[in-house]
């Protein structure tokens, strides 16, 4: 979903290096090399629910949980656990780090069961935790930079990879039992001798009922039945874990590899191939049609130009003295193609550092870091866009533009956001973002961003409109009925159908990785899948406000936005289709949560592509009327 042509170009160059698939990715500045003895560090993150391995598995909730939560009654470390520092785009997709009571050290106790803590747990947590154990909660801690995982199986694939996160809990039965012992799988890599390096971290949790007396020695190994708790009354909870050094081959530099696994390329392939494909056929129909069919009416124009027998034009020359008549609200319009532009440059860019391998997994929340930066950064794209649209429309309040420009958006997007925050406070969940952060992105949008797009729009406004080819008329031409596919919402949804059908299965892995805590990193397939929406949108879009011209339905401004971001109303019903059959939501916070996230993916998606089918338009209609003579 990009904007601009240079874009295009070197987002397809950076996509054919051989990191095409998966990119590569610079782990950190730095390995961090121990010593026999050394200390290894265990963080605990936010507790988040996770999908099962089956394939007809559903989510249950989307409420994120502090792994001290007074409810869980978790071990805590002398002295109270610390908070660890975090990047905004961390705080903002619900990160809550801190140290933890695990006592590791580098190649010592290999093997030793060891007692963490016995802690009591009254009734109502009781209730509270078998909730979560029923909603398949996940603990996620971080070694060394790397998330504890469990090793599974791709049933399709066979390949063994490292799902982040373990199960708080088992509930296989009826019954949920609490996972209250960790064997815990140290994987090490010894690049020169008495230096080592952390490359993988497995968790294998399990139940262990029986005596919870807190012993100096505990059995890890002894048989005894899984760890119910009671909802009646008080429930003293034993925590035990064992720690197994392994060593491995893989070096420190490819460490992730396991991690970062794609499920099933092949589909990726096909439905990569099957898009260029019609992106493919797309533009060879619409040259075709702009060749052929274009060229031939200009050659017939032209010539008839010379005629003294030609009485009355047809066709969409016709209305040549229309096509430039500004259309209604064209604030608002150039306010919109502002924001798309703005927008396009963020994923433009975003895409770029990601290929480029600057968005390192070990680096939490880069990703969102980075496109924050880049859409405060790129306000004054958005402002020029939208000053000069305005301009060409033949506006005049320049300052009211330059205004709605900078703040309607963001003010939009606040609004949903503080409304999402307030139910994961009423929830207690701690993915709701504190009021500094909120006061921070607000001073940062308003601070930096705004001023940014005030001298976009002056520079916009000094360059003026785009110069039109063809005069326009003084009274308005009666418009003919249409045809029912060329009204404006029957229009979008047909030429909606094709930039959906291209990136449709990754958006799926896209929304797992934002709804079901699953890592992406194919941003080659991604930056090649948005390469050909952008083309599908473009081509699709001059198609449609051609037909509508060749109708004499010369308001083709809004109808080509609103067609160009047919693809938004097929992301909402794919949305609404994702949520019946991968998600089931009981509570009204996560419901909640689910619709105001897909809202704003809808509303980016169509500012985005709305711009880039407007502008495509806006360049075939000046290219259209430029080659006939009109008197």
């Amino acid at each position: 979903m990009r904007g601009t042509s240079s874009y295009l170009l070197g987002g397809a160059l950076l996509a054919f290096v051989p990191s095409v698939v998966d990119a590569f990715y610079l782990p950190g500045a730095a390995p961090h090399n121990y010593d026999q003895g050394d200390p290894v560090n265990v963080y605990v993150n936010a507790l988040t629910p996770m999908l099962t391995g089956s394939d007809d598995s559903k989510l249950k909730s989307l409420i994120n949980y502090d792994y001290y939560n007074p409810r869980f009654n978790f071990c805590q470390p002398e002295g109270g656990a610390q908070s660890q520092p975090e990047s905004l785009g961390s705080i903002l997709f619900g990160d809550r780090i801190f140290t933890s009571p695990y006592d590791i050290k580098m190649l010592e106790a290999n093997g030793t069961c060891q007692t963490l803590c016995t802690t009591s747990i009254s009734g109502e947590d009781a209730t509270f935790i078998n909730e979560r154990i029923r909603e398949d909660y996940a603990l996620n801690w971080l070694v060394d930079g790397l998330p504890a995982a469990e090793m599974k199986r791709d049933l399709k694939t066979g390949d063994l990879f490292f799902d982040m996160g373990f199960n708080l809990g088992d509930d296989d039965t009826d019954v949920p039992y609490l996972n209250n012992h960790y064997e815990i799988v140290m994987r090490y890599h010894e690049p020169s001798p008495g230096v080592y390096r952390v490359v993988g971290v497995l968790v294998w949790p399990v139940s262990r009922g029986g005596s919870q007396e807190d012993t100096s020695t505990p059995n890890c190994d002894a048989e005894v039945e899984q760890l119910y708790l009671s909802e009646n009354g008080v429930n003293d909870v034993r925590y035990t874990y064992r720690v197994t050094w392994n060593e491995s081959d893989t070096p420190w530099a490819t460490r992730w590899d396991n991690y970062l696994h794609v499920f099933d390329p092949r589909i990726h392939w096909f439905s990569l191939i099957n898009s260029i494909v019609i992106v493919v056929f797309l533009c060879v129909m619409v040259a075709m049609i702009l060749w052929r069919t274009v060229a031939r009416d200009i050659s017939r124009y032209n010539a008839i130009d010379l005629s003294e027998d030609v009485q009355e034009d047809w066709g969409w020359k016709l209305v040549h003295g229309e096509v430039f008549r500004a259309p209604r609200y064209p604030t608002v319009l150039s306010v919109m193609v502002g924001n798309g532009a703005q927008l396009c440059a963020m994923c433009a860019v975003t895409l770029v550092f990601a290929l480029l391998g600057f968005l390192s997994p070990s680096n939490r929340g880069s990703l969102a870091t980075v496109m924050m930066v880049c859409w405060t950064l790129f306000g004054g794209i958005g402002g020029y866009y939208s000053s000069r649209v305005y301009a060409s429309l033949g506006g005049v309040d320049r300052g009211k533009n330059a205004f709605l420009t900078a703040s309607i958006l963001p003010t939009l997007v606040f609004m949903v956001i503080f409304m999402l925050n307030f139910f994961l406070l009423v929830a207690g969940s701690s993915g709701a973002v504190p009021f500094s952060t909120m006061l921070l992105i607000v001073v940062l949008w308003f601070g930096i961003s705004a001023p940014l797009s005030a001298i976009g729009s002056y520079i916009g406004s000094r360059q003026g409109g785009v110069s039109h080819p063809v005069r326009v008329n003084q009274i308005p031409r009666q418009i003919p009925p249409v045809p029912k596919y060329l009204r404006p919402w029957a229009a979008a949804l047909l030429a909606g159908i094709l930039p959906f059908g291209a990136a449709f299965v990754e958006l799926y892995f896209v929304m797992s990785s934002l709804f079901a805590s699953r890592a992406y990193y194919a941003f080659g397939f991604l930056a090649l899948t948005a390469g050909v929406v952008t083309l599908t949108t473009g081509t699709v879009t001059i198609l449609f406000t051609y037909f509508n011209l060749c109708a004499e339905e010369y308001r083709w401004h809004w109808r080509a936005f609103v067609t160009g971001g047919g693809s938004a109303f097929w992301i909402l019903a794919y949305g609404l289709f994702y949520w019946m059959s991968r998600l089931s939501l009981d509570s009204l916070s996560s419901v909640s949560l689910y619709l105001g996230y897909l809202f704003l993916i809808c509303l980016f998606d169509f500012l985005v592509t709305g711009t880039i089918g407007f502008l495509a338009s806006y360049w075939a209609v000046r290219r259209l009327y430029s080659a006939i003579r009109v008197d």
